[in-house]
């Protein structure tokens, strides 16, 4: 990372050489603009884990009677403002949002198996969803006698209303002979490709079409897009704070709408604190490291040495990544694969169609070479082609910016797929 090329805006308590020095851990060789994998840490947060981790090594009993259940409130009292939600009671700290999706789904099972559901009544998930989801709803709805409905999303995608438009589309599919609609698993942003979606229209689509329950899986977006649970209206609402808001992994929330519903929400790992309400149960799961959890305030004191705090962050590495995406997209007469309004901190830029990426294999394959011989870390999606496409541009790169990364970072990118462009390299000619 060049210490020179940090974007730090006025008014910033934090130069290059901090942000340096917070994200000295990372492979220095390596061009990382893949954060939206797994996220990134700070040392200073690093720090504060490894504290909390002493404080319940030294005195477990002491820890766990007196210090740990007021520590994750104070975690979830900050998440609430975060997310602007009313009441503390809504917000549950759990493992990942795969977590938070278990909880849910073991719900709208129950009603299943007790027939408040029927069998043949739909949940509906978007066709670009992340695949653990797709396979939670395989394992809990479907088995329990769910139909599974996909919305089938356009990609590349030039608008908001091309996704409202086809997600109508699987509501009144959903609605055919009769059946009804007991579950919206909506993505805020979807993982590959990467897409921000239009998740208030979405909600309010299900609400006019008396959807049951609407769940909102925002792995992404904390610390990433804005989130105002009340605004966009869902029952659930679940995003990682590992991937962008800078806690160490694995941390999520959970909020759940207060209603009757929530008392019926329990944690699928059952311990002590069963029937206690599912924040509680989910503040002891047993005995494990909740250290992650407990980081959320020392993440807040990282986040607001920026100017505008985590909202500054992500104005800041959306409008970088975008900056960063169109570069690519000019240097390799390719294009964007969504608008830049629709990208949130991570871009899909076009691959040139000569490298021949012709399934999701070759992107696995690219992905590899890059990192083992360009030393650049970024995920490839596979797009396959309509019929009748000439020449069409079948592989995407879904690039991240966050505070550590530099405009060297993408020049690395940039100049490597030239490289295999200039010497004739295609997926081909790469091992599995």
């Amino acid at each position: 990372m060049a210490s020179d090329d940090h974007h730090i805006p006025n008014g910033s308590t934090t130069t290059p050489p901090d942000i340096q020095f917070e994200f000295a851990h990372h492979d220095p060789a390596i061009a990382r603009i893949n954060n939206g994998s797994f996220g990134s840490c700070p040392s200073s947060v690093i720090s504060a884990q490894q504290d909390w981790q002493l404080k319940w090594l030294q005195q477990p009993d002491d820890f766990y009677f007196n210090t740990l259940k007021p520590s994750i409130l104070k975690a979830r009292l900050i998440i609430r403002d975060l997310i602007n939600a009313d009441h503390v009671e809504e917000i549950s700290i759990v493992d990942n949002a795969t977590t938070a999706a278990a909880i849910v789904l073991q719900h709208v099972t129950w009603s299943f198996l007790s027939s408040q559901f029927q069998p043949g009544d739909a949940a509906i998930i978007l066709h670009y969803a992340y695949g653990a989801i797709k396979k939670s709803l395989q394992a809990y709805v479907a088995r329990a006698g769910g139909q599974i409905i996909e919305v089938k999303l356009p990609f590349p995608v030039n608008s908001d209303e091309e996704i409202i438009q086809e997600f109508g589309k699987a509501l009144e599919l959903g609605r055919m002979n009769g059946r009804k609609i007991r579950l919206a698993l909506i993505d805020h942003i979807t993982s590959m490709p990467s897409v921000v979606i239009p998740v208030k229209e979405l909600v309010k689509m299900c609400r006019e079409e008396d959807v049951d329950q609407i769940f909102v899986d925002g792995a992404h977006a904390i610390g990433c897009v804005d989130i105002d649970v009340k605004d966009i209206g869902a029952d659930y609402y679940t995003s990682n704070l590992h991937k962008w808001f800078f806690c160490p992994p694995a941390v999520a929330f959970l909020h759940c709408k207060k209603s009757d519903i929530l008392n019926q929400l329990h944690h699928p790992v059952v311990s002590h604190e069963y029937g206690n309400g599912l924040a509680i149960e989910s503040s002891w799961i047993g005995t494990r490291d909740y250290s992650a959890q407990l980081v959320v305030p020392e993440v807040m004191d990282f986040v607001n040495r920026f100017d505008g705090g985590i909202d500054g962050i992500k104005k800041r590495n959306h409008e970088k990544v975008v900056e960063m995406a169109i570069m690519l997209a000019k240097a390799w007469g390719t294009h964007l694969g969504v608008p830049p309004q629709m990208c949130s901190s991570m871009a899909m830029v076009g691959l040139p169609a000569c490298l021949g990426i012709f399934s999701h294999s070759d992107g696995l394959k690219l992905r590899a070479y890059l990192r083992d011989c360009f030393k650049v870390e970024v995920p490839i999606y596979y797009r396959e082609p309509e019929k009748g496409e000439h020449t069409p541009i079948t592989g995407y790169a879904r690039i991240s910016h966050q505070v550590y990364n530099t405009v060297e970072d993408y020049y690395k990118f940039r100049d490597a797929v030239n490289k295999l462009f200039n010497d004739g390299v295609t997926c081909a000619f790469l091992s599995d």
